[in-house]
């Protein structure tokens, strides 16, 4: 499957909805940060990391992982984690 396949642009589109849609303001603006700079090259593996933050992680704490106030279990500490980090110390 090539990275702009339609399951991917259509994966795509659903993270952008839901990534504007976290529930706070703070993470709304993380998670815009990074989609804007991200969102249209991520690999699927990538985009399968980020949704799974998108979908499995609370607000409290994808928001202290995001910005390194708390450590991210293994399971959650992710290159797009890090991408995610980069932009929120920027």
């Amino acid at each position: 499957m090539s990275d702009n396949s339609p399951e991917l642009e259509l994966r795509r589109k659903k993270l952008l909805f839901r990534g504007g849609h976290r529930g706070t303001k703070e993470n709304d603006i993380l998670v815009g940060r990074f989609m804007d700079a991200y969102l249209a090259t991520l690999s699927e593996e990538q985009l399968e990391r980020f949704e799974i933050l998108m979908n499995d992680v609370p607000d409290a704490d994808f928001f202290k992982w995001a910005t390194g106030k708390a450590a991210a279990p293994a399971k959650y500490d992710t290159d797009v984690l890090h991408m995610i980090q980069e932009l929120s110390n920027a």
